[in-house]
């Protein structure tokens, strides 16, 4: 079923500009969610959400109640939410393999909203890009767009604060949302974790999409995933920021300060841990669970 936009039925747009043209208030949502301040979101609720990865919860969840991510510069994020169930899924799509990756995502939340007392609509939000000389988010833009329209489900979009604006940074590149109240904001994460260096070499090495949390037991789960030995990457280390720019980063231009400590970081976690293997014993998952301070515990059978 074609997306649709305030209930109709929408053609797939030759552009972001085309699209905001034909729908201008979706420029004018986008604006308001622009205006509304920031959040700093306490990680005792939070479920924080990385690069190719998503997650889905419901109301219900004593574990999170804020499902956020950030740092979508030509990446974007992508929320699609049931409005009875309150069921909502966060994903931090990046273009690596977006045909196969949304129907997961609207999967995520139809499974959690099977509940036929609390009818409702599948709502889709996207948050991130801008316009970069290579036009990398723009691609990501369309092909976000054209995979949820091949959906059969109907999904309404209401939340299109993408690519299109002209701008040649990020307007907004972060993305909040109560799960309680189903409330979107802009937010700061400060803590990422659990497991935030791993979870990034996961990325870093090829790692696709994945489906991180189990919202009946409360269980976020990494892994298990494959790398081998490199110690080419340590060259890395030795580079000055704008060299880690140009050649680690799709815009290189755009990203957030703390961009290149982040890679540094990681790969430093890859040479300590040159074998997955390491991580993963027996190739079997890492496990977190929430206690009751409100911290991720591992809880990795070992």
């Amino acid at each position: 079923m074609p997306l649709l936009i305030q209930n109709r039925r929408i053609d797939r747009p030759g552009s972001t500009v085309d699209l905001f043209a034909r729908y201008p208030h979706l420029q004018e949502n986008a604006q308001i969610f622009r205006s509304k301040p920031y959040v700093d979101v306490d990680p005792k609720c939070l479920l924080y959400v990385h690069q190719r990865e998503f997650a889905a919860t419901t109301p219900s969840d004593n574990s999170v109640a804020v499902l956020g991510s950030d740092d979508a510069t030509t990446c974007h994020l992508v929320l699609v939410r049931h409005t009875g169930s309150g069921a909502a899924c966060l994903a931090h799509c990046d273009g690596s393999n977006t045909w196969s990756e949304v129907p997961l995502i609207v999967k995520a939340v139809t499974s959690l909203s099977k509940d036929p007392a609390k009818e409702g609509r599948l709502e889709l939000h996207l948050v991130g890009g801008f316009d970069d000389e290579p036009k990398v988010s723009h691609k990501l833009s369309l092909s976000l767009l054209s995979a949820f329209q091949r959906q059969k489900e109907d999904i309404h979009l209401e939340t299109c604060c993408i690519t299109g604006t002209l701008l040649h940074q990020p307007v907004v590149y972060l993305l909040g949302i109560n799960i309680k109240t189903g409330e979107l904001f802009p937010a700061s994460f400060p803590h990422k974790g659990p497991a935030e260096k791993l979870r990034s070499a996961r990325t870093f090495t090829g790692g696709q999409m994945a489906d991180i949390y189990d919202s009946n037991k409360g269980v976020i789960k990494i892994g298990p995933c494959k790398w081998s030995p490199n110690l080419d990457i340590s060259f890395w280390l030795s580079q000055n920021d704008d060299t880690i720019l140009k050649y680690l980063s799709t815009s290189p231009s755009a990203e957030p300060p703390h961009f290149v400590q982040h890679i540094k970081s990681t790969i430093q976690f890859l040479l300590e841990h040159p074998s997955s293997d390491s991580v993963f014993p027996g190739g079997q998952p890492q496990h977190y669970r929430r206690t009751e301070q409100g911290d991720w515990e591992n809880i990795t059978q070992t």
